[in-house]
């Protein structure tokens, strides 16, 4: 996992593009860069002074491969940590592999999934959940996961974990100090200071655990099934949502006969829409499969929003109501949203009337709409952003999105408690150093301070060859 090879590695995405960025690292990387380098200037590459950006041409003995643009990163200033060059070349693929293939003749070797960023975390130029939040960076998809991502990055929540775990390790240190002088019965660590300090930690711990509710839907999206009987408009809703002809639109009821999924951006969240079959009892084998997905989609959902048609509704309130009242029953923790479809088809007095009904549904968000007219589709994506707690984001609070981290938070807060009850019940140091001990062990696997090869090897082996 940790070697003193050059490494070489392609940092751009592949295909051709404008230009393509060739990155180069390890304490081998300019002098083996140097002689493959003829500066237009005539300078040698390997005397000029760190970040310093050179013209010239990648040249394979007399040949010459391409005009290139090289950048040098001298010592330890640089992502890595480590002697660095980075070229940039035109985005021809041909050139690309022509310059890589030289590289790897002079004595460099391809890098592995993420072991540039790796590089970084072995020289103490990120810590571990730093380097972590470099993969959510580059996987961002919208304007809240990357600003979280960037919040993490920055080492908001790396700051946050160990400044509480240099005010416990001191309190340790004390504890085990006691041990020392058992015989004497001393106390070096003042009881009520710890207390103090158990509490605080306890309390920022379950703010952090709580945030992973939200940084969990921000990073993988919000997943919110819309469902109801065939025909009602479910897909035209759909298309209304994602402002495209995604799913099919037909006056023949039954014609999803499986479960469409797309996505959207809505202030900043990321929506998956799930459109599924018809609701209604039916001897159509692969509609009856259709109807089963449907019930599997609105288990995996977080939001439902039930699909109804106005104009039935009225007509038919009891029937609309026992199949609300089942999903209701069946999903009592789903944010359930009732709209009401097609509104265009009533005059105002039915309009009212329909409110009136509708007001009477307890437990549920209601809305009113004409999908095929794009009329209240806006405030339905309002209502949506309702059911996300942005509160922690307005307030630039640390948020947790990565399962490690939410894991180690857990096995933690359990440790601190274990010590929580030492301290109310009165035992001995030498029973709650081992509490503090395993407590200090989890907040150092987030942080990196603790690790192991296996650890490492599953967290880089996610990354992009080339960061």
């Amino acid at each position: 996992m940790i070697s003193q090879d050059t490494i070489v590695a392609l940092a751009t995405p592949s295909g051709a593009g404008a230009i393509a960025v060739i990155r180069v690292s390890g304490k081998e990387a300019i002098a083996l860069c140097s002689p493959l380098f003829k500066s237009i200037s005539g300078k040698e590459l390997k005397k000029q002074k760190s970040h310093t950006i050179h013209l010239g041409h990648i040249i394979d003995d007399d040949r010459i491969l391409d005009e290139v643009l090289i950048s040098i990163f001298k010592g330890t200033n640089s992502y890595t940590g480590e002697p660095t060059i980075e070229i940039s070349c035109h985005g021809s693929t041909y050139i690309q592999q022509e310059i890589i293939q030289l590289l790897l003749r002079k004595g460099c070797r391809m890098a592995n999934a993420g072991e540039f960023t790796l590089r970084a975390f072995i020289n103490g130029k990120l810590d571990l959940s730093q380097a972590e939040a470099v993969a959510d960076l580059i996987a961002s998809d919208s304007e809240v996961s990357h600003q979280i991502a960037m919040q993490q990055m920055r080492g908001g929540f790396s700051n946050e974990i160990k400044a509480l775990r240099e005010e416990l390790l001191n309190f340790a240190s004390l504890i085990e100090l006691e041990l020392d002088f058992a015989e004497e019965d001393v106390e070096f660590a003042d009881r009520t200071q710890f207390k103090d300090l158990i509490t605080r930690i306890t309390k920022v711990l379950k703010r952090l655990i709580d945030s992973f509710a939200v940084g969990n839907v921000i990073k993988n999206g919000i997943p919110v099934a819309i469902v109801g009987e065939p025909n009602v408009g479910k897909s035209t809703l759909l298309n209304a949502l994602l402002n495209e002809e995604r799913a099919i639109v037909s006056d023949i009821a039954g014609t999803t006969r499986d479960t469409i999924e797309d996505e959207i951006n809505i202030g900043g969240i990321g929506f998956r829409f799930i459109d599924t079959a018809g609701i209604r009892d039916t001897e159509d084998v692969v509609e009856s499969i259709g109807i089963q997905k449907t019930f599997e989609k609105i288990e995996q959902a977080q939001v439902v929003i039930y699909l109804l048609e106005a104009d039935k509704f009225l007509n038919a309130q009891s029937k609309f109501i026992i199949e609300i009242e089942k999903i209701k029953n069946k999903y009592p923790q789903k944010p359930l949203i009732i709209v009401a479809n097609k509104m265009d088809k009533l005059n105002a007095t039915e309009l009212e009337k329909l409110k009136i009904h509708l007001d009477k549904i307890e437990g549920s968000v209601l809305q009113l709409l004409s999908a095929k007219q794009h009329i209240g589709v806006d405030e339905l994506q309002n209502k949506l952003l309702e059911f996300v707690n942005t509160g922690a984001l307005r307030n630039n609070d640390t948020i947790v999105t990565n399962t490690r981290h939410y894991d180690a938070l857990l096995k933690a807060l359990e440790e601190i408690q274990k010590v929580q009850y030492g301290i109310d019940s009165g035992l001995s140091g030498d029973l709650m150093a081992i509490d503090i001990r395993q407590a200090l062990y989890h907040f150092g696997e987030i942080t990196g301070e603790i690790s192991s090869d296996d650890l490492l090897g599953n967290i880089f082996a996610n990354f992009c060859i080339g960061k």
